[in-house]
């Protein structure tokens, strides 16, 4: 499985993947985010889903980008990935299927290409088609989607600053990390900032990240402990026998 978050915040960016792979009892780590940059276009793809199929069309995908980003808008360049998503369907689909593989590719891309008035954030899915996340719903993830999104729900919104939009990204994934044995660390980040034309890539691993992980965790339980709890008196009221036994 896959963790995959992207965001998109009125000042840019925030994309995060977990590298972890597992095939049958075999884990290994491999990137899922790839970066391409000319100058003045940026994008970056995130994947999740069959590695086979990525990594054939991501290197389809190099070939059009190769000698420099040809396209003017993003949505161009996710349509161009989207072409060789199905390019790979067409050409291993039918095999896949034949071995007991179903054919599974989705993506997310973000970036601000040369024509484009502001920084866009996509999601798209297999089939090729695609749909541009705006404020308002402003995040997508692939892969394991479901413990991550609480966090986002409550605090993405209009004026959520790229360092508030990181935090809480990794505080979805580390939510999606202590819940599933298929996400783990290392994990990479990307940042974009509007109209920089520039992507910010790093690594993080587990040691870096334990200590802002343990600290949410306290946050939580002195939390938990302060939230009133007389609304509880119901669910415990105890009808006692004359013998003084529940």
């Amino acid at each position: 499985m896959t963790y995959c978050l992207g965001i998109k915040l009125k000042d840019g960016l925030v994309g995060i993947s977990d590298t972890r792979i597992s095939a049958g009892t075999n884990v290994t780590t491999r990137k899922k985010v790839s970066v391409h940059e000319d100058g003045s276009s940026s994008l970056f793809i995130m994947t999740s889903g069959l590695r086979s199929v990525r990594d054939k069309a991501i290197t389809y995908f190099q070939e059009l980008v190769a000698d420099g980003i040809p396209y003017h808008k993003l949505f161009e360049a996710v349509n161009a990935f989207g072409e060789q998503i199905k390019r790979v369907a067409r050409e291993d689909e039918a095999e896949l299927a034949a071995s007991g593989y179903k054919f599974n590719l989705n993506a997310i891309v973000g970036g601000q290409l040369k024509d484009d008035k502001e920084h866009k954030l996509f999601l798209l899915y297999s089939e090729g088609n695609w749909i541009e996340m705006a404020m308002g719903s402003q995040y997508a993830i692939i892969g394991n989607s479901g413990q991550g999104k609480a966090i986002l729900n409550r605090v993405l919104d209009e004026q959520t600053t790229i360092k508030q939009a990181l935090k809480a990204g990794f505080l979805s994934f580390d939510s999606t990390r202590v819940s599933s044995n298929d996400v783990d660390f290392p994990i990479d980040v990307v940042i974009y900032e509007k109209d920089q034309f520039n992507i910010i890539e790093n690594r993080y691993e587990y040691d870096e990240l334990k200590p802002v992980a343990d600290a949410w965790a306290q946050k939580l339980h002195e939390a938990l402990d302060e939230v009133p709890d007389a609304w509880m008196d119901k669910a415990f009221e105890q009808q006692k026998t004359g013998d003084g036994r529940v």
